[in-house]
């Protein structure tokens, strides 16, 4: 046989070989690609998005969608020949699998811990949206979750109103902890609640539980430390003066909340804030309306503008690396609250991009 011809076959060969490698060999690495994008304005499975019950709303036009992103699951194992096609894609991002499922985090609980996530956001939208508006929330401290075999068990339960502690009236979580360890362990504490149930009554008739009734507990010392506790953790809550129902599934995480928070402040402002444009955009939120950075912010720019967008509200923080890879025809405007959010927004009805603040290359 000619040299040339087994040349040629040894390199088939190890070519072969090369590509059975990288197909069978598993790599630590996970994919990301542009989701799915959801008006905010409009419907999702037949229903709409946004639904506000017992108070006037108005029509609303254009877009404000909120944008997501697709990974692989926790249980799957890329092989080494998707993550070069990975790399070399333009629209999917291949990021180390523990970014995505942290301290070997089975995708159940990331998805788990994805949909209290995002439950939190459409709390903190709601009021981060009516405190835009000047519309007044009721807060309230509440036992978010009571330990298990701890003084409390029994005693108090998730969901009961803390008033006051020994007397002492509280009005953050981290009041009902400072009351607590004031007392050495063994020491009896008093609780001024409102059950849980009495509370949801009570806001279901649109009135301000006040029923109260005083437990005590005798509390233990901490595991760690020498300090009293009674086995809760306190959380807040809040009464809204009108139902605001917020309908999205199969979709988890927190960087939905500014897009939330937007389309609530539409539905409740005679005046249209998109003037029928098509907006998207990403963020996290707080109560106070401060916007929070997000992950895969390249992939939601891709997915956006493959949905039809021409601006996208981009957190601060994610502004320099979105900018260093902005898809055609899409317009970045910085925003660092709910405000600026909505302030831009106005500019663009007065046709004034040349003021929109604009996303800098780093």
């Amino acid at each position: 046989m000619p040299r040339r011809t087994v040349t040629m076959l040894a390199s088939t060969l190890v070519l072969i070989t090369l590509l059975c490698v990288g197909v069978l060999l598993p790599v630590p690495y996970a994919l990301m690609s542009p989701g799915p994008t959801f008006n905010t304005l409009g419907e999702a499975r037949g229903e709409p998005v946004l639904q506000i019950d017992g108070r006037k709303t108005y029509p609303t036009s254009g877009h404000l969608n909120m944008t997501t992103v697709r990974v692989t699951g926790a249980d799957y194992r890329m092989n080494a020949v998707e993550a070069v096609y990975g790399w070399l894609a333009h629209d999917s991002v291949v990021v180390p699998r523990e970014t995505i499922y942290p301290d070997g985090k089975t995708e159940e609980e990331s998805t788990q811990e994805n949909a209290e996530e995002f439950s939190q956001s459409q709390e903190a939208a709601k009021v981060a949206a009516l405190t835009e508006l000047g519309i007044p929330v009721t807060t309230r401290v509440i036992v978010a979750s009571v330990v298990k075999d701890s003084p409390a068990q029994g005693v108090l339960h998730a969901g009961d109103v803390v008033k006051a502690v020994d007397g002492v009236a509280v009005k953050e979580p981290g009041d009902v902890a400072e009351q607590v360890t004031k007392r050495k362990p063994g020491d009896k504490v008093a609780f001024t609640i409102v059950p849980a149930k009495e509370a949801a009554a009570a806001e279901k008739a649109g009135k301000e539980p006040t029923a109260t009734r005083t437990v005590e507990i005798t509390t233990v010392k901490a595991p760690e430390g020498d300090r009293a506790i009674v086995g809760i953790q306190a959380g807040t809550d809040h009464v809204f003066p009108f139902a605001i129902d917020i309908k999205l599934d199969d979709v988890g995480g927190p960087s939905a909340g500014l897009m939330f928070a937007l389309g609530i402040v539409d539905k409740l402002t005679p005046e249209s804030l998109t003037d029928g444009k098509f907006i998207a955009g990403t963020g996290t939120i707080d109560e106070k309306g401060k916007v929070g950075p997000i992950g895969g912010i390249e992939m939601k720019l891709v997915g956006a503008r493959n949905a039809g967008a021409r601006y996208f509200l981009t957190p601060a923080e994610n502004c320099e690396a979105a900018a260093g890879d902005t898809p055609a025809g899409l317009t970045l405007i910085k925003v660092d609250t709910v405000d600026d959010a909505t302030k831009s927004l106005e500019k663009l009805r007065k046709g004034d991009t040349a003021s929109l603040p604009a996303c800098a290359k780093g």
